[in-house]
């Protein structure tokens, strides 16, 4: 027997992004964002309210990182999205993050999460709030990197968002292997 639940954003998992991005003034900022995905072999996409200074940063400078939350940094990556720029212009110091500036993109990579991405800005709509960016770059930090120099999750330990529940889950382990598996059943 399923319950039914009406329409909901629910999905699972939903990943953890930290969009940063440069002020006007060139204070870094940074937001938390659940509701986003790749949606092109280089494109990222998110739903974004135009309400945030997050947002008008990237309106104005065409670029942003997006960095995959983890579980070392809970309370900061929590902070950056239950507390907003318009009214605590350093929030990212607040919560002791601290930045450089990315190498592709006009935008700062936030040093203690491991994972960024690079993006551009292709487009934005103000009705739907759809933001897309372009991939321009991925840099991730040695200390994250397996013996063959890939990205190795168990390192990185990305959080994601329950969104019944309201909380932060860290991922497990590995059950399976992508494009193998399934074969045995063609």
């Amino acid at each position: 027997m399923r319950k039914n639940f009406g329409a909901k954003p629910w999905t699972y998992p939903q990943p953890v992004f930290i969009i940063a991005t440069y002020g006007e003034d060139g204070t870094p900022d940074a937001m938390n964002a659940a509701w986003g995905g790749i949606s092109d072999d280089t494109q990222i996409s998110m739903c974004l309210s135009a309400g945030h200074k997050t947002v008008a940063n990237i309106l104005a400078r065409g670029a942003f990182t997006v960095s995959m939350a983890d579980a070392a940094h809970v309370a900061e990556c929590d902070y950056v999205g239950i507390e907003s720029a318009n009214r605590v212009p350093d929030k990212l110091a607040k919560a002791g993050l601290h930045t450089e500036k990315a190498e592709h993109v006009d935008a700062p990579v936030i040093v203690e999460l491991p994972m960024a991405v690079e993006c551009r800005l292709v487009s934005y709509d103000k009705e739907t709030c759809r933001l897309v960016g372009e991939i321009v770059n991925v840099s991730a930090d040695e200390k994250i990197l397996d013996e063959n120099g890939k990205i190795d999750p168990a390192k990185l330990e990305p959080i994601v968002f329950d969104p019944v529940n309201n909380a932060y889950l860290k991922l497990g382990g590995k059950v399976g292997n992508a494009f193998k598996d399934g074969m045995k059943l063609k």
